[in-house]
């Protein structure tokens, strides 16, 4: 072969290999690069699953609080409406116990009144009968008008 050609193959050669050096080193830095981002990925996992833990067992344990704090609630309701029940019913009680007898006291009141009203007539009346009439004129007794 000819000189330039022997050169053209040199330079060939050359290229060859220099690509095949870029080559195996592109494939270990990807190698490389492939055991960093595992080992990235196994502490991200390592640290994330115990925070992934504290939050789920935080979100239960919120779950649980509001629960609680529902039924309290109810709990809460159903005794202040009981509690208003008896008061009601204590007021009325109170109220039919204040004015049940101040209303028979009333009326026992009323019925003595009306003794003594009738006692005070009756006394007016035989005050009258036994008291003089004044004579009257015999006119006067037949007098229409």
């Amino acid at each position: 072969m000819s000189e330039t050609g022997e050169l053209f193959l040199g330079i060939i050669a050359l290229a060859v290999v220099v690509m095949a050096a870029i080559q195996v080193a592109a494939i270990f830095a990807g190698i490389r690069l492939a055991r960093r981002v595992d080992a990235l990925a196994t502490q991200i996992d390592q640290e994330i699953k115990p925070l992934i833990a504290n939050l789920t067992a935080l979100s239960s344990e919120a779950a649980r609080a509001a629960s609680l704090a529902a039924r309290q609630a109810e709990r809460l309701d159903r005794v202040f409406g009981e509690m208003l029940e008896r008061v009601d019913k204590t007021l009325a009680a109170a109220h039919e116990f204040v004015t049940g007898p101040a209303r028979q006291g009333m009326a026992i009141v009323a019925g003595a009144r009306a003794v003594f009203d009738a006692f005070r007539s009756f006394r007016a009346a035989s005050r009258k009968r036994g008291a003089p009439r004044p004579a009257m004129d015999e006119e006067e007794s037949l007098f229409i008008g």
